[in-house]
């Protein structure tokens, strides 16, 4: 196709910028080289499906040039740009600016959580997540005159559901709820396999007494094998509260016992939280989880029908790879070094998240349109099962997570582009 675009990131949470680029035989190859990728064998791959875009990560820095899947058409693109908001004159904010915008926000007496939401979308400051995260989910008080209060009160209320569901004898249980204990214990130790992390028997305790715990207050839906990995990211983030530098140099033993409960607590009800926005991903059949893959093959197939017409050929179902994308919500699909970084953007977007994940596993799959359609259904399910995302870095995410904005605010103004025809 003749027309290209030009996606340009803006210093508006969230909000992508469209503008056309000038038609021209040698757009492309006039940048500085076109922006590819490799994965951990060496083999390179570009990013999207041949249509150029340079992109700016959220802190203003140039990601280069990368192809993506198309639009769903101009007038959408136009209908996009004409309505995301603008910057000021200044253009995009400093990373100083940007923080000292956070330290206003969280020292209002009353939160302004519409606009903690707006800035936590691009990413929020390591050491402001743990706050951020908890006001985001609704588990703290956006008045600072109750936080303190009632986070002690839920922590005690944590400490007191271990005494009464966790710290008793089988006998005491009833049989659902043994082979509940029985299956965490063996998914425990095969939670973020890849993260060495996970594998200290410090964590796993913590994580069997969170899942445990959340199977019996939650008997509409039990645990389901997933839900294992969601608790990972709250565990790191509120341990970070108590450690400097990267997470493999934490010593866990240097943390009192009623610290390590404090962050077990926080990362209970913050998970709560969260499940409470996806209850029927995980209710029987897990309806919610289905529903979601139907609507990203879908939208695949209008975003580009080359690459869904091709899956569809070759026999393969959106359910085979999606649904443990759906499940875990992308976090075995990145490298963990990423994940705090994309539940910014989760978290942000609220009770809409649902549906910003379509949009986001859509952006990932069609990360690889070009080697998808090269592929027949075997070698297709091996890569699908082991995407090349090792080596990414903020950047490969960050283009995953604009594309996945502007494509929801193009269908947001064409609705019909996902009616069924």
């Amino acid at each position: 196709m003749s027309k290209n675009w030009m996606l340009r990131g803006r210093n508006f949470p969230g909000k992508v910028l469209l503008s056309r680029k000038a038609d021209s035989s040698s757009n492309v190859r006039g940048n500085s080289s076109e922006s590819r990728s490799s994965d951990e064998d060496g083999h390179s791959f570009s990013s999207g499906a041949g249509r150029n875009r340079d992109l700016q990560d959220i802190n203003g820095n140039e990601l280069g040039s990368s192809s993506s899947a198309g639009s769903p058409g101009e007038s959408s693109s136009r209908e996009a740009s004409a309505d995301a908001p603008r910057p000021g004159s200044g253009g995009r904010a400093t990373d100083t600016a940007r923080v000292a915008r956070f330290k206003k926000e969280l020292a209002a007496s009353t939160v302004n959580l519409d606009a903690l939401r707006e800035l936590s979308w691009s990413g929020v400051p390591a050491d402001m997540r743990p706050m951020i995260w908890r006001l985001l989910l609704g588990y703290s008080p956006s008045n600072t005159d109750r936080r303190e209060m009632v986070l002690s009160m839920k922590r005690q209320e944590y400490v007191e559901d271990i005494a009464q569901f966790f710290d008793i004898p089988d006998e005491d249980r009833t049989e659902d709820e043994i082979r509940t204990v029985r299956q965490i214990a063996v998914d425990i130790p095969r939670t973020v396999p890849d993260v060495t992390f996970f594998h200290q028997p410090t964590i796993q305790t913590s994580l069997e007494r969170i899942l445990n715990i959340w199977a019996v207050r939650h008997p509409a839906s039990g645990y389901v094998q997933g839900i294992n990995d969601l608790a990972t990211p709250f565990l790191v983030v509120f341990l970070s509260e108590h450690f400097e530098g990267e997470m493999e140099t934490w010593d866990l033993s240097k943390l009192s016992p009623e610290k390590l409960t404090q962050v077990e607590a926080d990362s209970y009800w913050c998970l709560s939280k969260l499940l409470d926005r996806i209850q029927d991903h995980y209710t029987f059949a897990q309806p919610g989880i289905q529903r979601l893959v139907f609507k990203l093959k879908e939208l695949v197939r209008r975003i580009d029908e080359p690459v869904a017409r091709h899956v569809e050929e070759q026999g393969l179902d959106f359910l085979q790879f999606a649904f443990r994308w759906f499940n875990c919500l992308l976090i075995r699909e990145v490298p963990f070094s990423l994940v705090s970084r994309l539940w910014d953007t989760y978290l942000a977007e609220g009770d809409a998240f649902p549906e910003y994940l379509v949009y986001a596993c859509a952006s990932f799959l069609l990360t690889w349109t070009d080697q998808l359609q090269q592929l027949d259904f075997q070698e297709m399910v091996l890569f699908l099962q082991h995407l090349p995302t090792k080596r990414w870095t903020h950047q490969e995410l960050e283009m995953v997570l604009s594309r996945a904005f502007m494509w929801r605010v193009m269908f947001d103004r064409s609705p019909s582009h996902l009616n069924s025809g």
